[in-house]
């Protein structure tokens, strides 16, 4: 794993050449610039996240018609709680709106949507469209669009642990056949098998941290940072991003044959 500390624009490149073979199975994003965005157009803050969600509709078709299988977006976090609650109150209300007008396009490019998060400590209106998104997509077998939504990796982890250690005190499992294969089955990523592992991440905005974000699951990603923030965020920036991925030279802890 190694990071990739952009400071243009990829977007400004006149032409990316992308390898079709090599494009990462599952790309995760996180989504940061949003309040910035708005800020330095002198807007609220919920602009940027309105806006935000715009960005939202366009990479998913972008990313599905590029071949990715899964795009996972850290949408909100077990931490974001913590803002104004005008802020919060308005966030809880985006995937509202956000799946009202744009499930028959997912459904349309064959998208199917999946959430992971504690879904249960959400407003009832904003669990109603999470499942009422999940429900109307299940027979898409096409991207998997996986909302991050109120989660936070150390949570995950924890309930993960919580979970194995009640197999183990039942009798069901035995401490020496906990391995990794175990913990992947525990965290939050599991239904995305194969692909519980994202191959490339990206982060927005300029800020050069995880967050909290899939902390077990990125131990080999490749990171892509970008100063572009979120709502200016592109189908050509999502190719940029990914053909940095293509130039890596991904040896898993290992050595290239070359080497």
């Amino acid at each position: 794993m190694f990071a990739f500390f952009n400071k243009d624009d990829p977007a400004d490149q006149t032409e990316i050449q992308l390898d079709p073979n090599r494009i990462p199975a599952h790309t995760a994003i996180i989504m940061d610039g949003n309040g910035r965005w708005a800020k330095s157009r002198h807007l609220p803050r919920i602009a940027g996240h309105k806006e935000g969600m715009n960005t939202v509709k366009k990479i998913t078709i972008a990313a599905s018609d590029l071949g990715v299988k899964v795009l996972t977006l850290y949408a909100f976090s077990t931490e974001n709680w913590k803002r104004p609650t005008d802020e919060v109150n308005y966030l809880m209300q985006l995937p509202v709106s956000f799946f009202d007008t744009f499930v028959p396009d997912l459904v349309k490019n064959n998208v199917r949507v999946q959430v992971m998060g504690y879904i249960d400590r959400l407003p009832v209106a904003t669990q109603k469209a999470v499942q009422d998104a999940i429900a109307d997509t299940q027979q898409c077998d096409g991207m998997v669009l996986n909302f991050a939504l109120n989660y936070g990796s150390r949570a995950e982890i924890v309930t993960g642990v919580q979970q194995i250690a009640k197999r183990v005190r039942d009798g069901e499992l035995d401490v020496a056949d906990i391995d990794d294969a175990t913990i992947d089955a525990a965290l939050m990523t599991a239904p995305l098998a194969p692909y519980n592992d994202p191959d490339l991440l990206i982060r927005t905005s300029g800020e050069e941290r995880i967050s909290n974000f899939l902390m077990w699951q990125i131990a080999y990603s490749e990171l892509v940072f970008t100063d572009v923030k979120w709502p200016d965020f592109t189908a050509t920036t999502l190719q940029a991003c990914i053909a940095d991925f293509q130039s890596r030279d991904r040896r898993f802890g290992g050595l290239s044959d070359h080497k």
